[in-house]
């Protein structure tokens, strides 16, 4: 399966990448923010999204409205990962569709069953 990982922090893009690793998730691509991700999923075959929230010019959230509103892209399974845990941030992402939400800072044991809970229901 190849995963997409989006993050315009690149310590953070090796971190994700190097847990997935430990997961044995090999197929892994990096954005560096959502007008890339997005250009890269509609030419790609991604069959997951590991997006952060807070990016510039498009935010997490912005890519995820994106991804839900294009008929090819809409049942692609999409984590958010996010620094901050407010309440308002959680509802805004599930009602936009998010599949599961990740509050930094995360393990892999983390990781592992947030992909597996939007792996079963994909």
């Amino acid at each position: 399966m190849n995963i997409l990982i989006v993050d315009d922090y690149k310590t953070m893009l090796r971190i994700i990448r190097n847990l997935l690793r430990q997961l044995e998730f090999n197929n892994v691509d990096e954005a560096t923010d959502g007008a890339q991700a997005l250009t890269m999923l509609r030419s790609g075959s991604y069959g997951l999204v590991i997006s952060d929230w807070n990016m510039q010019p498009m935010t997490g959230l912005q890519l995820l409205q994106e991804v839900r509103a294009d008929a090819k892209l809409r049942n692609l399974p999409f984590i958010m990962i996010t620094a901050e845990s407010k309440t308002e941030n959680v509802i805004a992402a599930k009602q936009a569709g998010v599949s599961n939400y990740i509050v930094k800072p995360f393990n892999a044991e983390t990781l592992k069953e947030k992909i597996e809970k939007v792996l079963v229901h994909a």
